[in-house]
């Protein structure tokens, strides 16, 4: 047998034995069984504290087995698990996407929801639970009482860049390295190459021929990637190129700009580029 334990900031620990399912995000209760008296019996719904209005009513579903521990994603963002466990090199780290299922390991499993808690009005840091899986043959804790649900049941979107905004295009450029997995190292893009970049999808780059304004876009991406609390341009950290590889990469993976969009830009780009027949 398996017991689950689920704990983050703010948030009450639950514990879980096999047979048992927890389903957790900004509003999860309506995913509850209606139908079925016996699987509403096994399942419990919990509430994440302080989510941002775009983290998804359900998240994630976890199943607990017998032997096993399963966890299905069910947001529609991505959502990074970190693992250690008994291998050769000790961890993994795994993102999840909409639909993925993943058997966490024996010990310490932790999730990290990218920019999933609000500190402000218009500020977020990334939201962290962790999961514990440890065998057990005794008795899982009693389930806690679900709490009162009294959260908009509306997802609103996530924060995000005017579309074909300038820093939309920067976002891209720099992102892009990452976005189209071209490169086993990837590497961040000079000043000159975002502008060139910029110019070959838009036709109009906003002056980005000067470096100030091109740092001046970066520094609105970052603060939008990481929140106020992890900006490295206020943390004041490592080397330029060290922190502009840092933003690139978290660009990405926040989805800022996606591959969907560096595809649009360059379907736009070769359209406007064709001579007239």
């Amino acid at each position: 047998m398996l017991r689950v334990t689920l704990r983050g900031s703010g948030l009450p620990t639950v514990t879980l034995g096999s047979g048992e399912t927890l389903l957790f995000g900004r509003s999860p209760h309506h995913a509850l069984p209606e139908d079925d008296l016996e699987a509403d019996l096994r399942t419990t719904a919990i509430a994440l504290p302080r989510c941002a209005p775009h983290v998804s009513r359900l998240l994630g579903e976890l199943v607990v087995g017998e032997e096993i521990a399963r966890l299905r994603w069910h947001g529609s963002g991505e959502t990074q698990v970190s693992s250690l466990f008994d291998a050769p090199g000790g961890a993994r780290r795994v993102t999840l996407a909409e639909g993925m299922s993943l058997l966490l390991d024996e010990g310490e499993n932790q999730l990290v929801v990218m920019r999933g808690r609000q500190t402000g009005p218009d500020t977020f840091d990334d939201l962290s639970i962790v999961v514990e899986v440890t065998p057990s043959v005794s008795e899982p804790a009693p389930r806690p009482a679900p709490p009162d649900d009294g959260i908009a049941n509306v997802t609103a979107p996530a924060p995000h860049l005017p579309r074909e905004s300038r820093e939309w295009y920067v976002a891209l450029a720099l992102a892009e390295p990452w976005l189209s997995g071209t490169d086993d190292y990837p590497r961040p893009p000079s000043n000159r190459e975002i502008y060139e970049r910029v110019l070959h999808w838009h036709g109009y780059a906003w002056n980005l021929e000067r470096a100030q304004r091109v740092d001046d876009a970066i520094h609105s991406i970052s603060a939008l990637a990481f929140g106020p609390k992890d900006d490295p341009f206020r943390a004041g950290a490592g080397r330029a190129q060290n922190v502009r590889f840092a933003i690139g990469r978290r660009t990405a993976e926040v989805r800022l700009v996606t591959v969907e969009d560096l595809e649009a830009a360059e379907r736009a780009a070769t359209k406007r580029n064709v001579p007239p027949t």
